[in-house]
Parts: structure tokens; C-alpha cells; sequence
């Protein structure tokens, strides 16, 4: 499908732990229409999730390929980890699976590198140079690391320990709200979250993402990394653009600020 102006508009799914999004997205500019969601069926298998993005695919007035998130390490369309998804994944051809219950192409890739070459592209890192660092906040930590507006795939380092703890679940969102903690118990911990982080990769931007952003006017003036931290311009669409953008051009080849 073409957009009125003449560019590409695909269709991107985020899959998340506890909701799948999809919509129309235009390549020119990034903006996404449509938006669709859905509960992440439970248990999260491979064929339950398969016929569920299906379903959302088939609402869209697009024939092309479309391009998938997956909140695990994906490496050539194959799946090694599954955090918040059925272990069942692990060692399937996402891509495969996703293009059989599609009847289209489909590009898979993890959630958080979907958000991270959607706000390199579109968003808050936007032509940024040096090293960047998105962080994506929701069921559990996702993290994206670009160097120069290129993309790292697979950079899992919400699976790092933070005074001893996990921080895909110390800091999650949906931790927070199982536990009741208040925002600003919550800042603490995410504020140490992001220090340790700055320790390890030492970028000169992180950006926060994910359905946490909604709340942002309850936290960000919490938190003081030694960096500058900026809110996801994209919110929590930037999943589902950078699935689009992966979908019309591979991620992993490509300078993500030059793309078109």
C-alpha cells in the first residue's frame, strides 16, 4: 500500500508480554494509524501468537510484507531466548512461522531494537551521533544500544543485576504495579537501573520508551543519570514503527539515520 503523498506504508506488529499492537505505518514519516490491540494470548506459544497477529494483519488495506516484534534475542528471523513469551519459541523460525499464518513476508526482530531504530529514525535520537541507549519499560526491560545511529541487535541488558536483583524484574512496570510501589519508590530503583547502565555502555543519551512513558510527568523528574535522558517522541508506537521500517528495509545492513 501507498500513502496519498506516494510513499510506502506497511503494517507493524509489537508483541509484547501482555498486549499485541499493530498499525499502518508510513515509511516517509513514521506515522502510525489504525493502531489495533489485543491481549497476548495465554500461554504465549508460537502458533497462538502466529494466528492472533493474523488476525490483527488482516484489518489493514496492506498486501505487502509486514514486520513482527518479539520480546526475545532474534537472529536471522530465529528466536534464542523467551523472557516473556512461551518457551516454546525458543529454536523456532519466527519468520517462517509468522509468514505462514500471514500468507506474507515478515521480518522478526526483538521489541526494544524495534523502538530503538524507530526514535533513531523518527523520535528523540534522531540523527544523533556517539552512542545512544534506549530503554524500554512495560512487562520487563527491553534495551536497544546504537552507535552512530547503527543498530547492536540483541542487546539484552535489562537482563543485568542491580543490588542484586534482576533488573528485568526489579524495575518492570509490571512489578511496580504487583507490588504497589509508589513512584517514587520506583524512581529510585530505576535511577540506580540507569547509573549502573551509564557504568557499563557509557552513553551519551538513553531514552526511555515503553508503556511507562505515559506516566512520565510522575518520574522523570526523578531521575539523574550522568547523561542526558530524553522521553520516546514515538511513545509506546515505536515498537510497531520500527517493525514497519525493518519490514521495508533490513535493520541489520543499514545505517539507521540514512534510511528512507
Amino acid at each position: 500500500m501507498t500513502t496519498e503523498t506516494g510513499t510506502a506504508a506497511l503494517v507493524g506488529v509489537d508483541v509484547g508480554g501482555s498486549g499485541i499492537k499493530a498499525a499502518l505505518v508510513d515509511l516517509a514519516n513514521g506515522q502510525a494509524t489504525g493502531r489495533l490491540r489485543v491481549e497476548t494470548p495465554q500461554p504465549a506459544t508460537p502458533d497462538a501468537i502466529a494466528s492472533t497477529v493474523a488476525s490483527l494483519v488482516r484489518q489493514f488495506a496492506s498486501s505487502g510484507p509486514i514486520g513482527c516484534t518479539l520480546p526475545a534475542v532474534v537472529t536471522n528471523g530465529v528466536v534464542h531466548t523467551a523472557t516473556h513469551i512461551d518457551p516454546k519459541w525458543i529454536g523456532a523460525d519466527a519468520a517462517t512461522v509468522l509468514s505462514r499464518a500471514t500468507e506474507r513476508p515478515c521480518t522478526v526482530l526483538n521489541d526494544a531494537d524495534a523502538a530503538g531504530i524507530a526514535e533513531a529514525r523518527f523520535g528523540a535520537a534522531r540523527a544523533r551521533r556517539g552512542r545512544v541507549v534506549m530503554v524500554t519499560i512495560g512487562t520487563g526491560v527491553g534495551t536497544a544500544v546504537l552507535n552512530d545511529g547503527v543498530l547492536v541487535p540483541n542487546a539484552e541488558l535489562g537482563h543485568i543485576f542491580v543490588n542484586r536483583h534482576f533488573a528485568d524484574e526489579w524495575v518492570s512496570d509490571a512489578t511496580r504495579t504487583a507490588l504497589n510501589l509508589s513512584w517514587k519508590r520506583w524512581s529510585l530503583r530505576f535511577d540506580r537501573y540507569l547509573a549502573q547502565l551509564h557504568e557499563i555502555i557509557w552513553p551519551e543519551l538513553i531514552v526511555i520508551g515503553g508503556g511507562i512513558v505515559k506516566h512520565a510527568d510522575r518520574f522523570l523528574e526523578r531521575l539523574n543519570p550522568p547523561c542526558e535522558l530524553r522521553v520516546a517522541e514515538l511513545g509506546n508506537l515505536a515498537g510497531i514503527v520500527g517493525a514497519a521500517l525493518a519490514a521495508g528495509a533490513p535493520v541489520s545492513s543499514e545505517h539507521v539515520t540514512d534510511r528512507s
